[in-house]
């Protein structure tokens, strides 16, 4: 008898569940800050892939089985734009998720996504609790051992500063007066979204402009004082001379 071929019909993976998002103006200027200030960061390389509150589909034919992390960095994919991320395609998992979690979602972050994110390889877990609801610390990461995650990473004091290391990005994440930012050890500077990094370049050509303007108006002073003042008598320069 000749053998039989499974196929597999083609699936639509939905890139929506058509629910809106459930999330205060914390949560969400979070994730937005994130999401931006990592792309911006990684704008040069074309082998990492930065995204957000997508879906990630992880069993390929079961609908059902896709988890919409709120920030999240793929290396060694290319970081075109998609609809959904599918696991069995990309060949790679994430190598950091960052929860930005409350009351509200705190089973799931610390249950069920937790032990799914460990079974999916991704090698570094955070969460960050912006309103302090139930996380203490509120910024916590964790990296993978084995088939769970460990200990959690050190959150140091840095002057009036909060720090923790990340491996998998290179970058330190920062509690700087209660809010979140990602800190380049390598030029000791917070990573900025596009708008901010224009708002920045606006404000220092400005700074540039008022600061030369200030200059010229002090060279054609000195230079109006210069032309004004009487010439001295030759009596008094050769005095002066001796």
């Amino acid at each position: 008898m000749p053998r039989s071929t499974l196929v597999t019909p083609d699936i639509d993976y939905p890139d929506s569940d058509g629910q809106p998002m459930a999330e205060t103006d914390f949560q969400r200027e979070v994730m937005t800050y994130a999401i931006e200030a990592l792309k911006v960061h990684f704008r040069e390389r074309e082998d990492v892939y930065v995204s957000g509150d997508l879906f990630i589909y992880y069993e390929e034919g079961n609908r059902a089985a896709v988890v919409a992390p709120d920030v999240f960095v793929v290396f060694g994919v290319p970081g075109h734009r998609r609809r959904t991320y599918l696991l069995w395609q990309e060949g790679r998992a994430p190598d950091f998720v960052m929860e930005v979690t409350s009351d509200s979602t705190r089973e799931d972050d610390q249950g069920r996504k937790r032990e799914l994110y460990a079974r999916l390889g991704i090698s570094e877990y955070w969460q960050y609790d912006p309103t302090g609801d139930y996380l203490q610390p509120t910024l916590q990461g964790f990296v993978l051992s084995g088939d769970q995650y460990g200990s959690a990473l050190a959150l140091e004091r840095v002057g009036a500063v909060w720090s923790a290391y990340s491996p998998a990005l290179g970058l330190n994440l920062r509690l700087d007066e209660g809010v979140l930012r990602f800190h380049d050890p390598t030029t000791d500077e917070y990573l900025l979204t596009a708008l901010e990094e224009n708002r920045a370049r606006r404000e220092s050509e400005q700074a540039r402009r008022e600061a030369e303007a200030r200059l010229a108006d002090v060279e054609a002073r000195l230079q109006a004082l210069q032309q004004s003042a009487p010439p001295g008598r030759p009596d008094q320069d050769e005095r002066g001379r001796q």
